[in-house]
């Protein structure tokens, strides 16, 4: 079992930065690959990025490809999201999601344990 928590979320202009973190409980934090997805209003949710278990491979969806990066710390149990050059259409609830599978993914179906999101608004 493994407990998500989303912070770091908030209002921000275009053009700005945010780095969101997400907690996780337990000793096994490590042996999870990490995404983020993000849903905004009347949208479906979509991948954004995930990074494997040791951190080292990472993947992220082409909107958002030189613009966010994402990163973990396994002593921590915590990964990040490191959002630059934010976009009004970034607006959306962005919720990390722990995935105990061997190989990167970006389908949400492969994720078992999700947080429960943090809201991120860019005011254009």
């Amino acid at each position: 079992q493994v407990q998500l928590v989303e912070s770091g979320g908030g209002l921000v202009q275009a053009g700005g930065s945010l780095t969101l973190s997400c907690a996780a409980s337990g000793r096994t934090f490590s042996s999870y690959a990490m995404g983020w997805f993000r849903q905004a209003p009347g949208k479906e949710r979509e991948f954004v990025a995930a990074n494997s278990r040791s951190g080292v491979s990472t993947r992220y969806a082409d909107s958002v490809k030189g613009r966010f990066t994402i990163s973990r710390d396994n002593a921590k149990n915590t990964v990040y999201l490191q959002m630059t050059s934010l976009k009004p259409e970034d607006t959306a609830v962005y919720c990390c999601a722990a995935s105990p599978g061997p190989t990167l993914t970006q389908r949400a179906l492969y994720y078992d344990y999700w947080g429960q999101g943090t809201q991120v608004t860019v005011s254009s």
